[in-house]
């Protein structure tokens, strides 16, 4: 699957963008920032991601490609069970493409995107409360803001607020 916009090309990784996803992601203030990433982020840790996304083929990862080059990551995690209808947002992106609406740009393309071609009818996304740009981020894309979960996660040795967004399909 390939999404284009008016800027960028949402397009699934490739193994040939390991430099460019290693040069991207390998930063502590992206670490900070995400859920699962690890940091440093090797070579290895790579190798390991274009493996998992082999293993997952049901899972939707894109690279965020301006130019010629991945410079982040967008993609959408759909739960299981009661939550079958659900989908989690996720993105980031290098700190050299900060403040250019990248990912305003990939979130909304790609949530657009997951409701037109998925039955998903609602799809969330948790930002930590120390990270004002991505809340930021979700509500150009059309999310709200529906709670505060208070001290839910434990990242960079403290307990930290969790921000839910989420949009419905038809919003």
């Amino acid at each position: 699957m390939e999404l284009r916009t008016a800027r960028l090309l949402l397009r699934p990784w490739r193994r040939e963008d390991t430099d460019a996803l290693v040069q991207h992601v390998n930063h502590r203030e992206v670490w900070r920032n995400t859920g699962s990433l690890p940091f440093p982020y090797t070579h290895a840790d790579a190798e390991a991601f274009f493996a998992f996304l082999a293993a997952h083929p049901e899972e939707t990862h894109l690279a965020i490609v301006p130019d010629h080059e991945p410079i982040g990551s967008v993609g959408i995690y759909r739960r299981r069970g009661l939550e079958e209808f659900v989908g989690e947002l996720g993105y980031w992106l290098g700190p050299s493409a900060w403040g250019k609406g990248y990912a305003t740009e990939a979130a909304r393309a790609l949530t657009e995107h997951a409701f037109a071609t998925t039955p998903l009818q609602r799809i969330e996304a948790r930002v930590f409360a120390w990270n004002p740009a991505s809340r930021r981020v979700l509500e150009k894309a059309g999310f709200a803001l529906e709670g505060v979960k208070r001290r839910a996660a434990y990242k960079d040795g403290q307990h930290v607020d969790e921000w839910l967004y989420a949009r419905l399909r038809g919003e």
